[in-house]
């Protein structure tokens, strides 16, 4: 007599067979995004590792899919999927095995022990030589998660400063900071990480260096650049979440449209004198930064097409009063939802909350989402070019769109190019060809009438310029930018991978190793001569103290 088996199903089974279930019933819609792990824990009754371990399941199985720093998502099913899904579903009318729970007359009436977790075991840190030992205490804390987080920061300045320094005092272990301003003397009284000796510098140099120090195992980069015209696609792309720390509405659109265009999500934070607001936003999920822009915002963001180049100098127009208290708070709130971001944890996209320090009140606002937002858009799937953005030419970016798009491929960039500027008055014609990024205000007026003078640019390049010769570089294509192409079906995009080591790196300020005090007492005799670079402790430290 042959004897069956008896089927072993895992409690993990059974979750993913329910999940299963209410997907092809359409409890849960094609396209909808799961519930966080924590709300999946509470409706389920397990524990955490139990709803990995059926999310794990679902996904290897392409019923869901991950998208990363976002959730769970549902796939279509179909033919690929089908079955797949039915023969889940099936073991979730099967008997579920029990859970690991004693009856209470089993509880005994001694000594007991304290519970562990079962998705976290418990770990006792050494508090002497672990700096980031306490936070394994906190019960949904992850270490590995914390220390590979990838993290950019646009804006190093009052608030930058206190967001960068949260996000390395928890140890996130990759950070990307992105700032063009420069240090001057009024930074100092809300900034902690600049001092009197570095105006003049660049500020997100500074910061990455300070940060360095004051925390010697996370990983740095920075980049003295603007963020509406000079950050690369790619970066945005690889990182899991990106904090706003700026000062200017052009430069939240131009961010909020590639952390959408990349589905990742961002937070937000504003400061002025004693109040200040954070807001998080995630592509998907309620309102996105543009769509809480009033009429009359986007008439004064509307001037940035009739007069480009007077709109771009006039970023830098008035400075906004702040105090290092606000920045303070906001800054800690802004660092804790990312925070919250990176463990999966509940936030409350598409909202705002205001805290006012005068009163000491903070309130709640939800935002509507505008079915018309330009924002709401996604890449599709990404090409990964093996090309530089220093040697690859126009032409070669259109041959290789036109491989798949056909002779009708148009390539489209990001930032107007000023083709030439011509003078109504006295009728002369200057060829410029250079990004609007480059082009100031006052070289825009004629230098013999002195008017003002026609603009006459493009950002749509077709095969038929005289200038496909040029490189992407040099008509303002940052390195590992994302550059789209289409013709009338279709879009396709390009990403400039083979300027990956040079754009994303995280090791800036680690080509030296550390010294050993006890090799510095080892070196210095009496009488002798001492270079500075023989007693530098952080490889960041003196870089931004000494002048040259």
């Amino acid at each position: 007599m042959e004897i069956i088996p008896v089927p072993r199903r895992s409690l993990a089974d059974f979750v993913a067979g329910k999940l299963a279930a209410s997907i092809l019933n359409g409890a849960i819609p094609t396209g909808s995004q799961l519930p966080p792990e924590r709300e999946l824990m509470k409706q389920l009754a397990v524990s955490r590792s139990t709803v990995r371990e059926a999310l794990k399941v679902l996904g290897d199985n392409h019923i869901i899919d991950a998208r990363q720093g976002v959730g769970w998502f549902v796939r279509k099913i179909d033919q690929s999927n089908f079955a797949r899904a039915r023969e889940l579903a099936q073991t979730e009318r099967e008997e579920a095995p029990p859970l690991s729970r004693p009856a209470s007359s089993d509880i005994p009436t001694g000594p007991r022990r304290l519970p562990v977790a079962p998705e976290k075991p418990l770990r006792i840190p050494n508090l002497r030589t672990d700096r980031l030992g306490t936070f394994d205490f906190i019960s949904w804390w992850e270490r590995k998660r914390v220390e590979e987080a990838k993290i950019l920061i646009v804006g190093a300045g009052a608030l930058g400063n206190e967001v960068i320094k949260n996000l390395a005092l928890m140890g996130a272990g990759n950070l990307f900071i992105l700032d063009f301003d420069t240090i001057e003397a009024a930074n100092l009284s809300r900034s902690p990480l600049f001092r009197e000796s570095d105006e003049g510098r660049r500020k997100a140099e500074v910061a990455a260096a300070r940060v360095k120090e004051l925390n010697p195992n996370i990983h740095v980069q920075y980049h003295h650049g603007d963020v509406t015209t000079q950050l690369g696609l790619g970066v945005v792309r690889r990182m899991d979440v990106i904090i706003g720390c700026l000062d200017n509405r052009e430069a939240r659109l131009a961010l909020n449209r590639f952390a959408y265009w990349m589905k990742k999500p961002w937070v937000d934070g504003a400061i002025q004198e004693l109040l200040g607001l954070v807001r998080v936003f995630i592509p998907g999920q309620g309102a996105c930064f543009e769509c809480t822009l009033n009429e009359q915002a986007r008439r004064d963001l509307a001037v940035r097409y009739s007069c480009p180049l007077l709109a771009r100098q006039n970023i830098l127009l008035g400075k906004v009063p702040t105090t290092p208290t606000i920045a303070s708070i906001i800054g800690a709130m802004q660092s804790q939802e990312a925070l919250k971001l990176l463990h999966n944890m509940p936030v409350e996209p598409g909202k705002v909350v205001h805290f006012n320090g005068m009163i000491n009140e903070m309130h709640t606002t939800s935002y509507n989402p505008r079915d018309d937002c330009e924002s709401h858009w996604t890449y599709g799937e990404i090409t990964e070019l093996p090309a530089s953005v220093h040697s690859t030419t126009l032409s070669d970016l259109l041959r290789i769109a036109a491989a798949e798009l056909g002779p009708d491929t148009i390539i489209e960039l990001d930032q107007e190019l000023i083709l030439s500027l011509k003078c109504s008055s006295c009728h002369t014609v200057e060829q410029i060809l250079k990004p609007i990024s480059e082009v100031s205000f006052e070289s825009a007026h004629c230098p013999i009438c002195g008017v003002m003078r026609e603009t006459e640019m493009t950002h749509a390049i077709t095969g038929s310029e005289p200038f496909l010769n040029r490189t992407l570089a040099s008509v303002g294509v940052p390195p590992l930018h994302i550059l789209r192409a289409f013709n009338a079906q279709e879009y396709r995009f390009y990403e400039m991978t083979g300027d990956l080591p040079e754009a994303l790196h995280f090791s800036d300020f680690e080509e030296s190793p550390p010294v050993r005090k006890d090799e510095i007492r080892q070196r210095i005799r009496l009488g002798e001569t001492i270079r500075q670079e023989e007693i530098r402790i952080n490889p960041a430290r003196g870089k931004v103290i000494l002048r040259d």
